[in-house]
């Protein structure tokens, strides 16, 4: 960190002081099917996204951890992993605590990768807040996106019964990103405006984009922030199975080990999206902070991750094998 950063992360934890404890879960566990042509061009295997050097011999776990050092504490950070990973995420995270790993024995989807991850919180920091940071997204501006990060957790003190989102001011009318559309509020067109969640749109046609960013909507980045009991409660309302299960897999712990009892709990469960099975059925629950000037993408395509490349002036022998 640079000495303005080292200034900044002292202010956010200043802050933390005065309210609920700040935790991070990285969600890391996803199986970057869509880049595989590319992240075999890099790598030579098979590797998900985040274990891959993109950029500046850099994986993108690596940068998504360093961006949130910025406001979050390391010690206060967990990781959402799957076991088949292990050899490539056991070396960039040596330095982890394993109790800070959260390891499924099979990615199940968003929600399992959640849900466990929270099931290991609450029961020790059951008052804490926590925010969910995908593994795979590129910022130009990391210290401008943690400032609103930092915003959002003292949103969430005020609105404690509620989820914020953080909602990117678009670019373009782009057609592969899930969108949100805010509720009409006096300042909901400002920067760094919180507004009620009125519906989500999942990768509307050109002309809805295009009405959708004349309108004021942004793109979901997925990165959420809220207390752990809200997020529980959103599970026990909108995935009461799945919650049930996990609640009694926890609470036979005393009698088994976590690896056991969550090794029999995948086995028995489907996969689940969190944004489609719970987000989008809680929209009376949710908050959207709109941010911008922060060079947002979602790296899970490999045109996006070209089209970055391209505008900071970067060629690499890799990026031409791929275009070839």
């Amino acid at each position: 960190m640079n000495q303005n950063s080292d200034q900044e992360f002292s202010s956010f934890q200043g802050r933390e002081q005065s309210g609920s404890k700040r935790l991070a879960v990285i969600l890391a566990g996803g199986d970057g099917t869509r880049l595989r042509t590319l992240t075999r061009a890099i790598a030579g295997d098979e590797r998900p996204k985040q274990f891959c050097p993109i950029l500046d011999d850099e994986t993108l776990l690596d940068k998504t951890r360093r961006r949130i050092a910025l406001a979050i504490k390391p010690e206060n950070t967990f990781f959402s992993l799957t076991k088949k990973h292990e050899r490539f995420y056991s070396r960039p995270l040596w330095n982890v605590p394993e109790k800070q790993k959260v390891v499924q024995p099979e990615n199940r989807g968003t929600a399992p990768a959640i849900l466990y991850s929270l099931m290991r919180i609450v029961r020790s920091e059951p008052d804490a807040t926590v925010a969910f940071f995908p593994s795979d997204h590129y910022f130009s501006d990391d210290d401008g996106f943690m400032q609103s990060v930092d915003s959002a957790f003292r949103t969430v003190l005020l609105e404690p019964n509620s989820v914020l989102l953080l909602g990117i001011e678009p670019e373009k009318p782009e057609v592969s990103y899930g969108w949100i559309e805010p509720s009409k509020s006096l300042f909901g067109d400002m920067p760094g405006a919180v507004s009620r969640v009125a519906r989500f749109w999942e990768k509307p046609g050109k002309g809805a984009a295009k009405r959708l960013m004349m309108g004021g909507a942004l793109w979901n980045s997925f990165v959420m922030v809220g207390r752990v009991e809200t997020f529980l409660s959103m599970f026990e309302r909108f995935l009461p199975e799945i919650y049930r299960m996990f609640a009694a897999s926890f609470a036979s712990m005393e009698k088994t080990s976590e690896a056991a009892a969550v090794h029999s709990l995948y086995a028995r469960i489907g996969e689940s999206n969190f944004s489609s099975d719970v987000l989008e059925r809680a929209v009376e629950r949710l908050l959207v902070m709109r941010v911008g000037g922060v060079g947002w993408s979602d790296w899970g395509e490999p045109q996006r991750v070209l089209g970055t490349l391209s505008n900071l002036g970067i060629q690499t022998e890799w990026m031409r094998a791929v275009a070839a």
